[in-house]
């Protein structure tokens, strides 16, 4: 007799918002993933409590409550309680399309292209405060401690867009190898030189090019790759397959990267000088709108590139008058980031936020502020955005006391004596002896905002929840159990390749065991075999995961790679039915590997005990390799 979720499914749709907050939903093999109205409307926490759910997830704009094999049931029953219609367990391309408004679409990609450089991009903004205190100890900048380790932490920025364009590749599921060529034509060494008598054109079109160049920023390449990708869809459809691996990429190539130059050089350019022309006019009427408006947006600005319609207006100020008060709002903001980020380290309860943390604080207080939005705060939104307030009030001050630099000097720490008022005070400029203490008041507000806005918030989850781990000595009062003889049933590898340890999946719910222990595969062909004798219990209709039920009782899940249920089925060709007897070592499925790869997804794929509680222990293979029918796993009974 099945099992009633009547109970689960009313839980479950109470808590994601009610029915009037579910645009849509889907399921794959163990998840069932909703499009939400408001996603804050959902209660996390208690879903992630509630028994029958093993966790939440929120990805790609989709809220995805984990339920294990037993999904089709619960989504079944979720659609009679919510009275709404299904899209079924066909999920094609959903799970990698942000979703909502335009801001939450935003930072979802933003983010998610950053996340997976996080470790090395606050890597490099330590050493570029390294470099920062060399500098203020009097190391030369010629001297090759400085140039060597300079390299090291600027290089990382400089070609941040390559970087990116590996990223963007795989989200908007392009060759990454053909994005690269596209982010390599972008940051070409000394092209900016080429353009800069401003009279090049191409083929009779004017190419303008901006005065910055592409190197450090981010949304350029991200709309590079993402316009390339669906040049390199056309040309996939219709180029014939012998010689689509060259003809494709050179299609889109040469077809994307004169695109590039043509349209974002010049709507950048536009968008920079009309910020230059806003923010100069605003100051002239009241520099402490000007504070407060450029204290609010200049991160924003930063994200977007904008913020170069401003700087050569500062040089400008330096070289012609010896002060400027044009960038002072902006100066102390990332002091706001530092205070966030040290509220946030204090309250998560998520091990890998706390070590991210910790780097992205130490790059703030010397103005390398990249960690902590694109790692930390600008994925968590509220921080954020109690940073850009932060930012506004004291640009507000700074603007009151018309505080001026002096110098054109470093960030963070290291931009204070830029505001010490010089004996010989520049014609026109501000002759306020308490110019450094207005700046340094503007640092102390600026970290305090930060700490005490973020404080009025609720820290979200970043990587689906708190780490659970055992209380030491839960176990030592418990008598020790009588002695017995232990079952055990021996399950066969059902593919071959290299052996992939759980928790280096890509996935973090099958990583974290959520759906049961078991092991990964990176597969080197498309046969999936039985690895028992036993029953067919589950075969998703996009034919990407299997499951099976053994003689002696264990429930076994074969899930072909990552997100592979975007495919719809494309590459996957079925040999059994749910209920079907089988054999160890019969045919179950066979997958074009190279189809899955096209589509830069993952191809490891756990094969998971999804009942291992009912178990003592579930043992792994410790061999590198294995082939059709090598050991793989043991279950202890």
């Amino acid at each position: 007799m099945a099992k009633d979720y009547t109970e689960l499914a009313q839980d479950i749709v109470a808590h994601v918002g009610g029915k009037d907050n579910i645009i849509k939903l889907v399921h794959c093999v163990t998840r069932l993933r909703f499009t939400l109205k408001d996603e804050s409307k959902a209660d996390d926490d208690y879903l992630k409590q509630r028994d029958g759910i093993v966790t939440v997830v929120k990805a790609g704009g989709q809220y995805q409550v984990v339920i294990g094999n037993h999904v089709p049931d619960v989504y079944d029953t979720v659609l009679k309680v919510a009275g709404i219609q299904g899209e079924g367990g066909i999920d094609v391309n959903e799970g990698d399309v942000p979703q909502g408004n335009l801001f939450d679409q935003f930072i979802a990609l933003v983010s998610g292209l950053f996340q997976p450089m996080l470790g090395a991009l606050s890597a490099a903004g330590m050493i570029k405060g390294l470099v920062a205190i060399l500098a203020a100890v009097g190391v030369k900048e010629t001297s090759g401690l400085y140039i060597i380790l300079n390299a090291a932490g600027d290089g990382f920025f400089q070609f941040l867009p390559v970087i990116l364009a590996l990223t963007a590749a795989k989200r908007f599921k392009m060759e990454q190898f053909t994005a690269l060529a596209l982010s390599f034509a972008l940051a070409y060494p000394n092209i900016a030189a080429s353009f800069a008598n401003g009279n090049v054109d191409f083929l009779g079109l004017p190419v303008i090019f901006p005065s910055s160049s592409y190197l450090q920023t981010v949304l350029p390449i991200i709309l590079t790759v993402w316009v390339g990708s669906k040049i390199e869809k056309f040309f996939k459809k219709i180029i014939p397959d012998m010689v689509k691996v060259f003809v494709v990429p050179f299609f889109v190539i040469l077809i994307t990267v004169p695109l590039a130059y043509l349209a974002i050089g010049p709507v950048m350019n536009w968008a920079s000088n009309l910020i230059g022309v806003i923010f100069t006019n605003i100051y002239g009427f009241s520099p402490i709108v000007f504070g407060i408006l450029l204290g609010a947006l200049w991160q924003v600005l930063v994200m977007f590139g904008l913020h170069w319609g401003l700087i050569p207006i500062a040089i400008l100020d330096f070289s012609t008058k010896g002060w400027s008060t044009l960038l002072v709002a902006s100066t102390a903001i990332c002091f706001a980031q530092a205070g966030a980020l040290l509220n946030i380290f204090l309250r998560t309860k998520e091990d890998k936020v706390k070590q991210l943390t910790i780097p992205a604080f130490i790059s703030a207080l010397f103005g390398v502020t990249e960690p902590a939005i694109y790692g930390i705060t600008l994925p968590m939104r509220t921080p954020f955005i109690m940073t850009c307030v932060a930012g506004a009030i004291q640009g507000a001050l700074l603007g009151f006391f018309n505080t001026t630099a002096y110098t054109m000097g470093g960030m963070g720490l290291f931009a204070i004596p830029s505001y010490f008022t010089p004996k010989h005070v520049p014609a026109g400029a501000n002759t306020d002896v308490n110019n450094v203490w207005y700046f340094l008041i503007a640092i102390l507000m600026s970290f305090v905002l930060g700490f005490v806005l973020t404080q009025l918030n609720k820290i979200p989850y970043l990587y689906g929840g708190p780490d659970v781990k055992p209380v030491s000595g839960d176990k030592a009062a418990e008598p020790i159990a009588e002695l017995k003889e232990l079952k055990q049933e021996i399950i066969a590898s059902p593919m071959i390749g290299q052996v992939v340890k759980l928790e280096n999946v890509p996935d973090e719910v099958f990583a974290s065991g959520a759906i049961g222990k078991g092991i990964a595969i990176d597969p080197a062909d498309g046969t999936i075999v039985a690895p028992a004798a036993g029953e067919i219990t589950l075969v998703f209709p996009t034919g990407h995961a299997i499951g099976m039920r053994t003689e002696n009782g264990a429930e076994i899940l074969i899930h072909v790679g990552m997100d592979t249920v975007s495919l719809a089925g494309k590459g996957f060709n079925t040999f059994v039915q749910v209920g079907d007897k089988v054999d160890a070592g019969q045919k179950l499925l066979e997958f074009d590997l190279a189809t899955i790869r096209e589509a830069n997804l993952p191809v490891i794929s756990p094969v998971i005990v999804t009942n291992s509680t009912e178990f003592e222990d579930v043992l792994t293979t410790q061999n590198a390799r294995v082939n059709i029918g090598d050991y793989l796993l043991t279950t202890l009974a």
